[in-house]
């Protein structure tokens, strides 16, 4: 069994991010050429998702994803997916296949995105959670760290967490109870029907090498009509970020997180919206997210 359940009881407060901190953030940009910046024996080639073709290798594109990111909140308007899921499994290797428990065995409190974007991703979150303070609201955070972005003071009657590294998810101070667990091991989440109101996942989907067992994990644990927020930027661990990622561009991004969401089934409402603070200046920021039906 790969997975930890702790229940938790009083936390240590959370350190504050510093700039040192940020600085020394351990992501590298996942595109900027149309690769990861560092090579990898699974590199895909420049491949494109928009516009027609499934995956039209070599399309051209601008040098910068963020001259045609006004058009991000369009990519999953009338999309039209494939009968059949499009990606095998070479889309999902990567270039340290070794266990991610070795990997992430050393807890980072270092945030991964830069303040703007986290606040960014905070604002969103405001917006569109259940009121805090109802004992009936239940939320989870997949692939949690020390901290989870959540509105300052937000409550709810239960905040679940999972993650990979023990000490990381006992500093996350929002957290009532968290499961330590590799979901590209075990997808299988350790959770009723029907348990929550809303799932999150920030920055840690481009790790999953299991995402379609992962999003039906999802959708069986919400709440009809609970929502499913998945974020991202375009910062990673290029090593352990699967090769469709690295390969590919933040509007194709959209794109491949939304088919997750697609071929799961059970998703409704789905939609990839850019809510980057400050272009150009800053991380990038998107959400893509559905409800289920």
């Amino acid at each position: 069994m790969l997975s930890r359940i702790s229940l938790k009881g009083l936390h240590p407060s959370s350190p504050k991010t510093s700039i040192s901190q940020c600085a020394r953030r351990p992501t590298t940009v996942c595109v900027s050429n149309g690769h990861s910046n560092t090579s990898s024996k699974v590199a895909l080639g420049r491949r494109s998702l928009i516009g027609g073709s499934l995956i039209a290798p070599m399309l051209a594109r601008p040098s910068s994803s963020k001259a045609y990111s006004s058009k991000i909140d369009e990519v999953l308007v009338n999309v039209e997916y494939p009968k059949e899921f499009p990606f095998g499994p070479e889309e999902f290797q990567r270039y340290d296949e070794s266990s991610d428990f070795n990997f992430y065995d050393q807890p980072r409190f270092v945030t991964h995105i830069d303040a703007p974007a986290i606040g960014a991703i905070t604002k969103y979150y405001s917006k569109v959670f259940p009121p805090s303070g109802q004992p009936d609201i239940a939320l989870l955070d997949i692939c949690s760290s020390w901290v989870s972005h959540f509105p300052k003071g937000y409550t709810a009657g239960k905040i679940s967490g999972m993650g990979m590294n023990e000490d990381e998810l006992q500093r996350n101070s929002i957290l009532s109870d968290f499961v330590v667990q590799d979901l590209n091991s075990d997808p299988t989440f350790l959770y009723p029907d029907n348990t929550f109101d809303v799932v999150t996942n920030a920055v840690s989907v481009d790790y999953l090498t299991k995402p379609l067992e992962v999003f039906k994990e999802i959708n069986r644990v919400l709440k009809p009509g609970g929502r499913a927020i998945m974020s991202f930027s375009n910062r990673c661990f290029p090593t352990k970020a699967i090769a469709i990622w690295t390969a590919t561009a933040d509007p194709d991004h959209i794109w491949i997180v939304g088919s997750y969401f697609h071929y799961a089934g059970g998703f409704e409402n789905l939609q990839g919206i850019d809510i980057s603070p400050n272009p150009k200046r800053s991380d990038p920021m998107y959400v893509v997210t559905a409800t289920k039906a």
